[in-house]
């Protein structure tokens, strides 16, 4: 799994990425035991081009490697959250800070994650994430529940655009996972461009989170699961409306109109309890 983004002045110009299913957090280890934890962490301060910022994630079967990353994306990553707004207390040099990271799985700890299901690995990696934040960088945090702004995903007027996944469909030239098998259940996003196989709506909702920043709950009512294609113009979604002129871009539609031209499917905009982190310690990681 890739990630690539570039960044100047704060502003996102691009990026891309491969989702994994949809993990489930809060699970204590492996089959009721230990939790995994990678088996060697590297973390050394990023060196930035001039005003440029290169940030680059890319996640194998056997590492974690990102480098330009701030530790609030690190602590988005862990806990699986949407925004920026999900996490609070980070402040200081920490709040700008950028860290080259690498991350090892030896073989023991890859055998164990490849005897998982896809969302219980996807759950055991953040638990990792998370281990080697308290480890390195003496994360200690809590949980709150905070209104914020956030996104509810319902059928637009028409009715939805969905092609039903056929339940024998192998998908043997379909999306492959970090294990290199193709199955059911697996998502891919690059460029504007997201492509699914036999997902939930849920699934869905999940990785719209991460494109427009905000919280999406799946309000359809939809049951089964879908094959799905949803393209849309790469620009930054932040505060984009969700309205049905939501309109297009110079390259192409938002995702909000995207949605329901292609999908049948549209984002309104609501507030609700959301899950959030919030930081009562964090220091500098010594640099190795």
């Amino acid at each position: 799994m890739t990630s690539q983004c570039v960044l100047k002045r704060g502003l996102l110009l691009a990026t891309g990425w491969i989702v994994f299913g949809v993990p489930m957090l809060g699970q204590s280890g492996v089959g009721g035991g230990k939790t995994l934890e990678f088996d060697a962490v590297s973390i050394k301060p990023n060196k930035p081009d001039g005003d440029r910022i290169m940030m680059r994630i890319q996640m194998g079967a056997d590492r974690y490697s990102a480098g330009g990353i701030n530790v609030k994306d690190l602590i988005r990553y862990a806990y699986n959250l949407k925004m920026e707004d999900q996490i609070s207390g980070v402040t200081g040099q920490l709040n700008t800070a950028r860290f080259d990271v690498d991350a090892k799985i030896d073989e023991e700890t890859l055998a164990a994650l490849k005897k998982l299901s896809n969302d219980e690995a996807s759950a055991q990696r953040r638990q990792m994430m998370q281990a080697m934040l308290a480890d390195r960088f003496r994360l200690k945090a809590h949980h709150e529940t905070k209104e914020l702004a956030m996104y509810s995903l319902v059928i637009a007027k028409g009715g939805f655009k969905l092609k039903d996944a056929d339940p024998n469909d192998t998908y043997a030239n379909g999306i492959k996972g970090l294990d290199g098998v193709s199955h059911a259940g697996m998502m891919r996003v690059s460029n504007g461009t997201l492509t699914a196989q036999a997902i939930p709506i849920s699934s869905l909702a999940n990785n719209l989170s991460l494109q427009v920043h905000r919280q999406v709950t799946d309000n359809t009512g939809l049951t089964g699961k879908y094959d799905i294609t949803l393209n849309w113009s790469p620009d930054d979604n932040r505060g984009a409306p969700a309205s049905a002129d939501a309109s297009m871009t110079e390259s192409g539609p938002s995702i909000f109109t995207a949605l329901q031209e292609q999908l049948g499917l549209k984002l309104e905009s609501t507030k609700g309890p959301v899950d959030t982190i919030v930081v009562d310690h964090l220091e500098m990681p010594s640099e190795n």
